[in-house]
């Protein structure tokens, strides 16, 4: 009897002791670097996602590494462990390849903010005001209120317009005339009318050009320059008014046509 004691007071005694310090000493310092990764991530201006975020998953990792020196003392294989933990840990990733690209991306999305809440962005023909972005995916809130969801990897795999980088807009319209109706009457017609609406800038100024010489009539391209929030009112605004002022003007829009010959009209 007295020797078991003896042997457990020796031998299995001390290391119950280490493994306890361990535990106990490597918890306390892991909770005291999470709570200084915080605080310097938080100085930095981070969002507050991605500090809740990448604290996690450190904590979780720095309490491994605590458990696995605790096993280690105990004189458990940890190695066979670490193995076996790693070869989960690649056949998971590969089954959520796509889970963990999109986790990536809003990361850096949330980092480096090319977007943000708020924000009107152009993507693949959709059009919408960002209404939040999280970790996995981005929504936004398209003109006729649809709500379009979007994972992160294809918003930062391919190119996208953030139209509300600034804040005024570039307003680009285009009108076609007959090639029978007067250029500068209507390029006159236009810079009359632009000079009267209020929501657009003078600086820089207003623009009407000739753009293409379209099978069915010549194009008038007219840039505006205005700012986001009267980018709209502005754009149906023009699209209404221009139409009156050519129908007043006797300035033809014209239209498609086509024109079929048969064998017989060759005759």
């Amino acid at each position: 009897m007295d020797k078991l004691i003896n042997n457990f007071l020796e031998n299995t005694l001390p290391i119950i002791i280490f493994t306890a310090i361990i535990i106990v000493a490597g918890f306390w310092i892991s909770k005291l670097l999470v709570k200084l990764l915080k605080k310097i991530l938080i100085r930095s201006k981070v969002d507050y996602t991605v500090v809740t975020f990448i604290t996690s998953i450190v904590k979780v990792l720095l309490y491994f590494v605590v458990v696995i020196a605790a096993l280690a003392e105990m004189g458990v294989n940890v190695t066979s462990i670490i193995t076996a933990l790693g070869a989960g840990l690649v056949t998971a990733g590969l089954a959520m390849q796509s889970t963990l690209s999109n986790l990536a991306s809003g990361v850096v999305i949330i980092i480096n903010k090319p977007i943000k809440a708020g924000d009107i962005i152009e993507f693949e023909g959709l059009r919408g005001t960002v209404e939040e972005v999280k970790l996995f995916y981005t929504t936004l809130v398209s003109i006729d209120n649809h709500v379009i969801t979007i994972p992160n990897s294809r918003l930062t795999d391919n190119n996208l317009v953030n139209l509300s980088t600034t804040d005024n807009r570039r307003l680009n319209l285009s009108y076609t005339i007959s090639y029978s109706d007067d250029i500068t009457k209507v390029k006159g017609i236009l810079y009359t009318f632009i000079s009267t609406v209020d929501n657009v800038l003078d600086d820089p100024a207003p623009a009407v050009y000739v753009g293409e010489h379209k099978a069915s009539g010549v194009e008038i391209v007219v840039h505006l320059w205005v700012s986001d929030e009267d980018y709209w009112d502005v754009y149906y605004h023009m699209q209404e008014k221009v139409k009156e002022l050519f129908d007043e003007n006797g300035i033809t829009i014209p239209f498609e046509q086509v024109v079929v010959r048969t064998p017989e009209d060759k005759k």
